[in-house]
């Protein structure tokens, strides 16, 4: 009998615009070309600030990097965000602050030289002002971290839609600054450290940081022991910086993560803050994460379409025969979940999303935790 010829495949419309082929399929019943998948993950990035409208013309907010898929996308929304045409230009000034873990993850010296080189280059080309710091620097730190900051001034503040007014009315007195449509960024392309700083802390001090991780039992307290040394760094840097909002880089997956993981340490009373968009236990220093509705699938093809430089970021270091923390057993077993099932961690990021933070009380701070700054829940 006669070889039927293969049949011939036909590529995949775009969902959105319908005519050109799509490149990616992020999820079933969604496949995009290139240009309306830039368009979709732009949008999304807009749209999640718009829709909470807490980071206010005008206001510094510093972007806390890893070098990770995630935070480098969320650099890139950035930049293009204050690049656009100014009806829909992002309107806050950018610092950019990235921290050496290098000492704790198994990195000899000079690996951590080569990646604060190859960081220190992409913090550079961006043209905002940047800060390099390091783990060790968190032991450091003055007894102040441990409480949270004053809040500003009690006196009504206005609402977004005046605060946006009152900006763009003063750029236009200002007059020339901003004919380029850019944001002005005073120091732009600066290293705001002393220029005296030494590349890489003493031999002394990362012993002791080494020290202290050796002496912590478990791997999941070392991962929340890092988590903490870690936000202390950045909520001072913040400070000292004069910054009122951070941006962190947490995707949809790693929420999903965070929430069954708290779950398992006990953290349930604590859900909405530590996953939560906004995170304002800290007074003085609002933490905002733009980047908790995209999975990590989309945010890996905006990366590769698009080329957005990462660096590979090394898990933390664990002792000979040590069971794996809490927290990478919660991260296999829902990417486990996600192969079978492809709406596993939307479905629990879903879930996340209607706990809401219990109504603050007035209470002293000796009523808060030391170490996360949340309300004691103990009778």
């Amino acid at each position: 009998p006669p070889v039927s010829p293969p049949p011939v495949s036909h590529p995949q419309p775009c969902v959105k615009c319908k005519q050109s082929p799509a490149a990616l399929v992020i999820r079933l019943g969604d496949a995009f070309c290139r240009g309306c998948f830039h368009e979709y993950f732009v949008h999304k990035f807009r749209a999640m600030l718009g829709k909470n409208r807490v980071i206010f013309p005008g206001e510094k907010v510093l972007l806390a990097l890893s070098g990770g898929p995630s935070s480098s996308a969320m650099l890139r929304q950035v930049q293009e965000g204050l690049s656009r045409e100014t009806a829909k230009r992002l309107r806050f000034i950018p610092g950019l602050v990235y921290i050496d873990e290098g000492a704790v993850r198994g990195q000899s010296l000079a690996q951590r030289e080569q990646n604060l080189a190859r960081m220190e280059t992409l913090l550079q080309a961006t043209g905002f002002p940047y800060h390099l710091a390091h783990l060790e620097q968190a032991l450091e730190l003055p007894p102040s971290i441990l409480r949270p900051g004053p809040v500003g001034s009690s006196k009504p503040s206005p609402s977004y839609k005046e605060a946006v007014e009152g900006f763009i009315q003063q750029q236009r007195q200002d007059g020339d600054g901003d004919r380029d449509g850019g944001t002005s960024l005073p120091g732009a392309s600066t290293q705001d450290v002393p220029p005296a700083t030494p590349r890489l802390p003493s031999a002394a001090r990362t012993q002791e940081l080494l020290r202290l991780f050796e002496d912590v039992e478990t791997s999941t307290a070392r991962e929340e022991l890092l988590l903490m040394l870690r936000t202390h760094l950045i909520l001072q840097t913040a400070r000292t910086g004069g910054y009122s909002k951070v941006m962190t880089g947490e995707s949809c997956t790693r929420v999903a993560v965070k929430l069954l993981t708290n779950l398992a340490l006990g953290r349930g009373a604590f859900l909405a803050v530590d996953a939560g968009f906004v995170d304002d236990r800290h007074g003085d220093v609002m933490v905002v994460r733009p980047m908790r509705e995209y999975a990590a699938k989309e945010i890996a093809f905006y990366n590769h379409f698009f080329d957005v430089p990462t660096l590979i970021v090394p898990p933390l270091r664990t002792k000979r025969r040590e069971k794996p923390s809490i927290h990478r057993l919660m991260e296999r077993f829902l990417l486990g979940m996600q192969e079978d099932f492809p709406s596993t961690i939307s479905t629990v990021y879903r879930t996340g999303e209607k706990l809401s933070p219990a109504p603050a009380k007035t209470s002293v701070e000796s009523e808060r935790c030391l170490l996360c700054l949340c309300a004691l829940d103990m009778a």
